[in-house]
């Protein structure tokens, strides 16, 4: 699994991992099968099971199956790790994080199995975001908000690049911290004035805006209007 991530691209790894496709397949050539093992990696990740599974991909549940049978074969440790989380939950009644933050199980009520193997990994995930945070602000970046897995920061344009790799360092650090030392990449965008940042689903500035009632806008948002950027 750790080759397959250090690999550039972890879910066409997979697949040829699990001999579905050539060892010289690329994200082009076999866009569609790097697709189907792609939702496999993503679905293990919450527990999905075959029925889930194979409406997500549009295939039979067999087809379903087949996939997480390959994904369990391939990534064996893996599983031994989710099944050992699930077993300890049930067995001490809690789950916590590499720093700490826990998970109890209600006593006398049924736990979601899914959730206790999802918990290690989105958790840990949040304590290496929150680290990564208070880093970033204590080396003098403007965390603006945690958008999901990523953060959204502000700096001067003459700073931009700088306080880029500073926060990019500092995701660096949390997740070796949380990982035992395996570092993890980042990725990053730069949106400059008079442009806004926008996802891939859209310009999340339309829709907040949209949100808001009609009002006068304040002095001080004209002002900086009329001034552009650096202000």
């Amino acid at each position: 699994m750790i080759a397959a991530y250090e690999s550039g691209d972890v879910y066409l790894a997979f697949a040829k991992q699990a001999k579905a496709v050539p060892s010289d397949a690329t994200k082009v050539s076999h866009r569609e099968t790097r697709d189907v093992f792609k939702q496999c990696i993503l679905a293990t990740q919450y527990g999905m099971e075959a029925p889930a599974l194979a409406v997500r991909i549009q295939k039979s549940e067999q087809e379903a199956r087949e996939l997480l049978r390959l994904h369990k074969r391939t990534y064996t440790r893996f599983w031994q790790w989710s099944d050992g989380a699930e077993a300890h939950a049930l067995l001490t009644g809690r789950l916590q994080t590499v720093y700490g933050w826990q998970l109890h199980l209600e006593t006398g009520k049924k736990p979601n199995l899914r959730s206790l193997r999802n918990f290690p990994v989105q958790a840990n995930e949040a304590e290496m975001l929150r680290l990564a945070c208070s880093l970033a602000v204590e080396r003098g970046v403007t965390v603006v908000a945690q958008v999901h897995d990523a953060v959204l920061i502000e700096s001067h344009i003459d700073n931009i690049s700088h306080a880029v790799a500073t926060v990019q360092q500092c995701l660096a650090e949390a997740s070796a911290s949380v990982l035992g030392g395996f570092t993890l990449r980042s990725d990053a965008k730069v949106t400059c004035y008079p442009d806004r940042y926008q996802d891939e689903r859209g310009a999340m500035w339309g829709r907040v805006m949209n949100l808001l009632p009609e009002q006068p806008r304040p002095k001080w948002t004209r002002y900086l209007g009329q001034n552009g950027p650096g202000t």
